[in-house]
């Protein structure tokens, strides 16, 4: 087997732009330190709406093709981040975009949220197999707002950790691995209160004119279910730019930036998490990798 590098981070998203808003300082800050960061996203985000003008006949209720194009969004963003190795759930094209909770796309023929869990599971499990990641991020259970296909992410990267480590299990997928650390999307409420006050204070100078709530964020949580902290701010203009690189969906002026309803919201560079599967720490978290000893790891 090729020597893996010695830290090595799976990150389990729904669409394109969902890793850079969430993620992108994280991964800008591990890819930069030489660490294995493999990110998997499960749709290519067919039923997003479309922010620039000229770019508005990829709509799905138009000529349509904004899948492919936001694609092509996530490797630009990648290149920005750093990141080398990105993966669609099996295979670009194979899940569909869901659309809202409780819409017809739900149940249209390859929508991920209809997708057979242990079928999905599976691809992730080959996946997680041959990288072997230590550590693994996705989102809650409530797949951090309620989107069906974020849901399903979580949930299938939940069965896919659990299979993988499975040495009864599929092995014509790959040796069994168990994932030492899970950790979920978080953000907490005192950083999101401050942020979002910072913000109503800076809105009058910024090109946006209204904005979001703190009930708009994701995974906004007490603070005393954070776990764990990365400091990204080295890394603020890569996250800012790969945020960027997904202009179907995304404005940015730093540290702001909107979605297509044009709600400003904060740029986060200090990311959040709450670890969930693992030896939960007595202080927050500097590290992700933070107790893993590699001998042990490369056992599991």
């Amino acid at each position: 087997m090729t020597e893996l590098p010695d830290r090595r981070l799976l990150l389990v998203h729904a669409h394109p732009d969902d890793e850079s808003i969430n993620n992108g300082a994280t991964m800008a800050k591990y890819a930069a330190e030489g660490a294995q960061v493999t990110l998997v996203t499960c749709t290519l985000g067919e039923e997003g709406e479309v922010i620039p003008p000229g770019l508005a006949h990829l709509a799905p209720d138009r000529e349509g093709g904004l899948g492919p194009y936001r694609a092509g969004e996530l490797a630009a963003a990648m290149k920005e981040l750093g990141v080398t190795d990105h993966r669609f759930l099996g295979g670009q094209g194979r899940h569909r975009d869901s659309g809202m909770m409780g819409v017809e796309q739900n149940r249209r023929a390859g929508a991920f949220w209809s997708a057979d869990l242990d079928d999905a599971a599976c691809d992730l499990v080959a996946v997680i197999r041959e990288v072997r990641p230590q550590v693994l991020v996705t989102y809650d259970p409530d797949g951090g707002y309620g989107h069906p296909d974020h849901i399903k992410a979580h949930r299938v990267a939940v069965r896919a950790a659990e299979l993988a480590a499975d040495s009864a299990f599929r092995r014509d997928l790959g040796d069994p691995w168990g994932i030492t650390k899970v950790y979920w999307n978080r953000v907490p409420r005192s950083v999101g209160e401050q942020a979002f006050a910072r913000l109503r204070e800076a809105l009058p100078e910024l090109p946006f004119t209204r904005s979001a709530d703190l009930a708009d964020v994701p995974g906004v949580v007490d603070d005393t279910a954070v776990t764990t902290e990365i400091d990204g701010t080295a890394y603020a203009a890569a996250k800012a730019a790969a945020m960027r690189a997904h202009a179907t969906q995304i404005e940015v002026s730093e540290p702001w930036f909107v979605l297509s309803n044009q709600l400003a919201q904060p740029l986060f560079t200090t990311e959040y998490y709450e670890l969930v599967s693992g030896e939960r720490p007595g202080t927050r978290e500097t590290d992700l990798f933070a107790g893993i000893d590699r001998e042990e790891a490369d056992a599991r």
